[in-house]
Formats: C-alpha cells, structure tokens, sequence
C-alpha cells in the first residue's frame, strides 16, 4: 500500500511539472517556433531540444534519476514533433505526455 501511494505522489508531482513546463515556461515563440518549416529567430530545432530539456530537466529534479531524464527529454521532443507535424491532436500531445509520466512511476516502483 505504501507503493502504491508513493507512486501516485510521484506521478502527481511529475504531472504538476509536465504542466508547468509545458505551459508556464513554454513561451508563445517557443510554442510556435519549435515546429519545423516555422522561421524564428532561431531554427526550430533549437526551441525543440530546450523546450524537451526543461521536461528532462524536471523530471529528472524530480524523480532523482538524471537517465530517467534523459528519456524524457528524448520523448519529450519526439511526441511534440508528431504534434507540430499534425499527426494528432494536442489532447493525444498531452495523453502521450502523461503515460510516459507513469512510464517513469512504474520504473521507478519496479527497480
């Protein structure tokens, strides 16, 4: 039981990070410019690897597990890159986000 409820507190919390990086500290211009065939004042790829970092950089502060960061900032970039090509919408965007949240839980609990 103790498991389980460590798991959903951390879940909660990565959760609780996903949406402060995906919407407090995403500005509009990364937002939009992290698409490629958008111009900005810097290639898209630039706004992609920093946005996905600070997802790594979170998830990482939070679990305590730097790889498990890495992953994050691998996957990050790659679900919003299906996203920025319009493979789905930004409901899947955020759906996909949050499984790979309880991805991180369950790897965590089984370790």
């Amino acid at each position: 039981m103790a498991d389980l409820q460590a798991g959903l507190d951390l879940f909660l919390l990565l959760a609780m990070g996903h949406f402060l990086g995906d919407f407090a500290l995403q500005s509009d211009r990364m937002a939009l410019e992290k698409c490629p065939g958008v111009r900005g004042v810097l290639p898209w790829g630039w706004w992609l690897v920093a946005h996905a970092g600070i997802h790594g950089f979170l998830v990482a502060v939070i679990t305590g597990v730097p790889l498990l960061g890495l992953a994050e900032w691998i996957l990050h970039a790659g679900i919003d890159l299906g996203k920025c090509r319009r493979l789905y919408s930004i409901g899947i965007d955020q759906m996909l986000h949050l499984g790979c949240k309880l991805l991180w839980v369950a790897v965590l609990l089984l370790r």
